[in-house]
Formats: structure tokens, C-alpha cells, sequence
């Protein structure tokens, strides 16, 4: 295909625009695949993914004031590592209005936009703007990331619904208080606190509906299978849904020497998550071993494991119901083995999913 009318876009596409001083609304980073996808960075996914959820982050010269030990956005990091990335991949930044025309001419792929709010006092109004811009211009259901520490009351969460978002996410992240405080809270001397963030959750569903609010939760800060397994019911009792994420060690994080969780360890939270959300078992149903390792989830999970199903990304769905947020390769390297399936796995996939199932288990409980 020829070039003879220039893209009058195409002088920018090199132009990552950091180092200008610009902020948001005016600027928001992306997450390098869809970066990608946009045709903003050259690249192919491994396996042939598809990325169906645009993924926005919210930035500001100051960056993050959330402090969280695990995280690639905190204040704190070394300045060769500040800002790179965050849940892994980097993080480009881009003039919202390329990113929106962009997105214009790509939205055919796409099935859902995601922005992310950071904790700072400018966001929450920023994100009111860019909402409502994105709702106007573009025909893809609106996830917002809100950061619960500058929400104050149930109408600012009826402003984000009014602005044009359809689905509100919460990064709770830890699944314990003492987990939280540890890494987001005075441990750190952050600036969020449990309850509110749990208390938001419980506006949030309030305000958006049932099966219209998610809860990120991070797999491996520290706590026991058994205590995850309680948070997500905890989480479905109040009627939102668990998206899962398994720990990544940012580099220059305050938890960058940190081991990612054993991948058995996380292969039955993904399955305990599924059987929870989807109404097939509940917290009550599965046993535990001495380690609060799952022993038995309380029925035959074998089919649920052949589907492969659990074993995918789980984030916001797109308009036909599927997950569209589905982040391919955020919490690890492409490669043969992957904690989230970005794709339905194979049958060769399900067969070592299958064998990692069990792993790590205290020996002579392995009660499936």
C-alpha cells in the first residue's frame, strides 16, 4: 500500500511525550500493547493475542502520591526506574487526542477502554473530563480504575457513572488488612486505608449494580490460600467480581527482590476465583490444609479444568459478555508457561495447566 496522502497523524507516532512537562487530561500513558494496537509501536503478540480492552493511565509531573511498596508507579523508585512501568510492561505517553483518533480508527477491535486514575488531587475531576470526552466520541463501554483514596462520598461515584462509565474498579490488591496496611498503608505511609476502600466497593455497587463493580486482588503479597479464597467471597457476597493478578517484582519497588507467587499456588486461586464468581462453590464448600493451602474445593473441578477457562485473564467484559480487558502478558513474559491466558487455552495448555494444579501442595494432600 502506498504513502502518497500523509498520515497527518504520523509525525507524532514517534513522539512519546513525557519529558515535555504535559500532564493529564492533556496526555495519558497506555500500556505498551495498546500502544501497539493503536499502531502507535511496532511489535507482534506472542501466540497471536489480541488486546480487546485499551488500557489509559492517568499521569501527572509529580507522579503517584499512593506510595504502595509492589508497585511500578511509587514515588520512591530510583530515578533510572521511575515511571518505566507499571504491572511490567512499559507505559508510553501520548496527547489524548491521538490516542483518541487512534482509537476511532481501531475501535472495529476493540471491545472496552479502561482508564486508570492514579492517587492524586487532580485525577478524580481529570477523569470526569476524559470520560465523558471518550463517551462522546467513541461507541466502546467505559471502564474507570478509581482511586478510592480521593472519593469522599457515594456522588462521586454517581459523577463517574453520569460522566459515561458503565463499570468501576477498585485495586483493593491485598487480600488481608494487615497485608494492606503493610504495603499501601502506614507501612509505607501511604495514604489508604481498608475500610474506605471496602466501603467504597460497597457504594460502588450501590451506584453502578451488582456484577458492575470489580476488585482487583494480587496473588502473592504475602498471603495464605486460604485467606484469598475469603476475599473473594467476601468480594462476591457484596456483589462485585474478583479480576486476578499475580505479583510481579517491579524493578527499583520497594519489593523488587520479592518472589512472584509458585505458579500452584496461583493455578488454584485462578480455579477457587472461577468456581466462587460463576456460583459453583463458595469459600464454606473447600477444605484447607495446615499450610491454608486448598486441599479440596468441595466438588469435581475436572471439567472446569479441561474448559481452561478459569485459567484466562478475568477483567471487564465488552458488549457480547466475554472478558474484554484481557491484558496480554502484564504479569508475565510471553513464553511457554503463562499465569494468565490472554486466548483460550489449547489442548496441550490445559494438559500443563493441568499438571501445575498441583504443585507445591503440602505432600499427601493433594485432596482434588
Amino acid at each position: 500500500m502506498s504513502n502518497t496522502h500523509a498520515d497527518p497523524f504520523q509525525s507524532e507516532l514517534t513522539q512519546e511525550i513525557e519529558d515535555l512537562g504535559l500532564e493529564s487530561p492533556e496526555v495519558l500513558q497506555t500500556s505498551l500493547a495498546a500502544a501497539m494496537t493503536l499502531g502507535l509501536k511496532g511489535g507482534l503478540f506472542y501466540r497471536n493475542a489480541k488486546l480487546t480492552c485499551l488500557n489509559l493511565l492517568m499521569t501527572y509531573q509529580e507522579g503517584c502520591q499512593g506510595r504502595c511498596g509492589y508497585c511500578g508507579l511509587e514515588q520512591k523508585r530510583s530515578e533510572n526506574t521511575k515511571g518505566t512501568t507499571f504491572i511490567r510492561v512499559a507505559w508510553p505517553t501520548y496527547s489524548f487526542d491521538l490516542i483518541l483518533e487512534r482509537t476511532k480508527q481501531h475501535q472495529s477491535s476493540l471491545k472496552r477502554i479502561c482508564l486508570s486514575m492514579i492517587t492524586h488531587k487532580r485525577a478524580f475531576e481529570d477523569s470526569l473530563k476524559l470520560i465523558a470526552r471518550i463517551h462522546r466520541e467513541v461507541s466502546l463501554p467505559i471502564s474507570i480504575l478509581c482511586a478510592p483514596t480521593l472519593i469522599h462520598k457515594i456522588e462521586d461515584l454517581q459523577k463517574l457513572k453520569e460522566a459515561g462509565a458503565d463499570q468501576l474498579g477498585v485495586s483493593i490488591d491485598a487480600a488481608t488488612p494487615e497485608i494492606f496496611q503493610k504495603y499501601r498503608g502506614k507501612g509505607v505511609r501511604g495514604p489508604h486505608q481498608w475500610d474506605h476502600y471496602w466501603d467504597i466497593l460497597r457504594k460502588g455497587v450501590a451506584v453502578f449494580g451488582p456484577g458492575q463493580v470489580s476488585v482487583h486482588l494480587i496473588v502473592g503479597l504475602g498471603e495464605t490460600e486460604q485467606e484469598m479464597v475469603s476475599a473473594f467471597q467476601q468480594v462476591h457476597d457484596i456483589g462485585a467480581v474478583v479480576h486476578l493478578f499475580s505479583f510481579y517484582p517491579e524493578p527499583g519497588s520497594a519489593m523488587a527482590e520479592k518472589a512472584a507467587p509458585a505458579l500452584g499456588q496461583y493455578r488454584r486461586m485462578q480455579l477457587a476465583r472461577y468456581l466462587i464468581m460463576n456460583d459453583v462453590a463458595t469459600a464454606k464448600t473447600m477444605r484447607f490444609n495446615r499450610l491454608e493451602q486448598v486441599s479440596d474445593f468441595g466438588i469435581k473441578v475436572e471439567a472446569f479444568v479441561a474448559s481452561g477457562q478459569p485459567f484466562r485473564t478475568s477483567g471487564c467484559p465488552g458488549h457480547d459478555g466475554e472478558t474484554a480487558c484481557n491484558r496480554p502478558y502484564g504479569n508475565e513474559r510471553p513464553g511457554k508457561t503463562l499465569a494468565n491466558y490472554p486466548f483460550a487455552p489449547n489442548k496441550q495448555d490445559v494438559e500443563q495447566i493441568r499438571g501445575e494444579l498441583y504443585t507445591g501442595l503440602m505432600k499427601g494432600v493433594e485432596g482434588f
